[in-house]
Parts: C-alpha cells; structure tokens; sequence
C-alpha cells in the first residue's frame, strides 16, 4: 500500500535542497550549515520559506544532513512564517544522496507535483508564476532558467520560443535559431511520479532531467530577475549587497 500522499486531495507543497556541505565555503560550511549562513540578517534558507509562505505554500519539506540538528533547532515548525516545515533526515544514511536520491527519500512528504527550490540560490523569483499554469500532461517537470552566470558560461538547457526544454547545445529535430543556452536555477516544478521508480540510495538529477528532455517530456521559462548561485564566499557577499524586489 503506498505511503505517498494522495493525489486528490494534498495540496502543493514544496522542498527545499539543504543537505549538501558546502565545501566550497569552508571554512563558514565547518560549524554552520550552508542555509543557515546569514543574508541581510536572517537565514539565506528563510528568505525562501518567506516567499514561498506569500505564495500560499503552506507546507515545506527540508532534506537534512550536513550538521543535520542545527536546522531544525533555528527553523522550528515553521509556525513563525504560518507553514508547516517537515524534515527529511538523510544524515544517519551511509554516502550523500544527490539530489534525485534526496528527493526520492523524502516522496512521502511531497505532493503529487511540488515545487522545488535549491537551498543556495539567491533570488526574487516569485515562486507562485511555476504554479500560474499546470503542467501538460506529457511533462514531468517546468524548469526556471535564467541568464548564464561567468562561473557556468555554457549553460544546462535550449529553451525553445515554445518553452519546451532541449538538450544544450541544442541539437535535433527540434533546433531553431530562436533556442538559447541557459542555466537551470535550481527552481521547478516537478511531479512526484519522476521519482517514484529510482530505488532508495544515491541519484543524480543531471541525467533523470536530460532523458527525460531527450523524450520531450520537460518545458522551461526564462526568468531575467536577480539570481545567484550562492556557491562560495565571494558570491555571498555579493549576495549581501544585492537587494529583492517582493514576491
């Protein structure tokens, strides 16, 4: 019998990427987890809760592992924001997850579709424009993509004028000269029927998105707003100086 919550009846809830160790940023990552690093004075990983809460999320699960208790400990139930937060505990596992393994090991704590957010993006995207328009029935997921940052020059994905997704460079039968390269943000909707036949353990999401875009199953939008990927000290403190419009 399937533990998962039921399609009918759940509304859309969303997860938020917090496993990871941030080597990158040590020795910050040494003592304190990634989204708990503080951004214009409160939490970079509250700063998602909030405009996820002003979108009408009433639900969050957070994938736990590096220094798994601290985020629960600063976090709390969530009640703060008017959410509900839900932990997914991935430290007492042997080996990091990936990303597609973290999300598969949180299944049932997800909506049938959900919406996903990376722990250590910086941005105003306003969330509730993935939701805006449901996902076609031949899709798996939506992804935001935004403008190639200079430590990612090459991009992750096409974006055709049609905003289905293809591989990047394109190429194909799908190929115009209107497609562009562009980064995939962290940020999508995704259903929950993806993960549902990876077994429990380590999975990457690279190769799930791309076979699945290869059979035209994925479609984008090209998001121009501020974005950064908050990956080493350097682009914290750019992070600290760049302010977000409300939503």
């Amino acid at each position: 019998m399937s533990t998962f919550l039921p399609e009918s009846t759940t509304p859309m809830r969303a997860m938020i990427l917090a496993a990871g160790k941030g080597e990158r940023m040590r020795p910050l990552t040494d003592h304190t987890p990634k989204p708990l690093l503080p951004v214009q004075g409160k939490p970079l990983i509250a700063h998602h809760i909030e405009r996820l809460a002003r979108c009408g999320i009433a639900d969050i699960v957070i994938n736990l592992n590096h220094l798994a208790e601290q985020i629960p400990a600063a976090l709390g139930d969530g009640a703060r924001w008017g959410v509900r937060l839900h932990y997914s505990w991935e430290n007492h596992l042997p080996g990091a997850l990936e990303t597609a393994g973290g999300i598969r090991h949180a299944l049932s704590l997800l909506s049938p579709q959900f919406l996903l957010v990376n722990g250590d993006v910086w941005t105003d995207f306003p969330f509730g424009q993935l939701l805006d328009t449901p996902l076609a029935d031949e899709d798996q997921f939506r992804l935001v993509l935004v403008n190639n940052p200079n430590h990612h020059p090459k991009g992750d994905f096409g974006l055709t004028e049609e905003h289905r997704l293809t591989p990047c460079p394109p190429t194909g039968p799908q190929t115009t000269s209107a497609q562009t390269c562009l980064t995939y943000a962290g940020i999508g909707l995704y259903r929950r029927s993806l993960f549902e036949p990876l077994s429990e353990g380590r999975h990457a999401l690279g190769p799930l998105l791309h076979a699945q875009i290869a059979a035209n199953r994925g479609s984008g939008m090209h998001y121009r707003g501020v974005w950064l990927d908050v990956g080493t000290i350097e682009r914290l403190a750019e992070a600290e100086h760049t302010a977000l419009q409300p939503g």
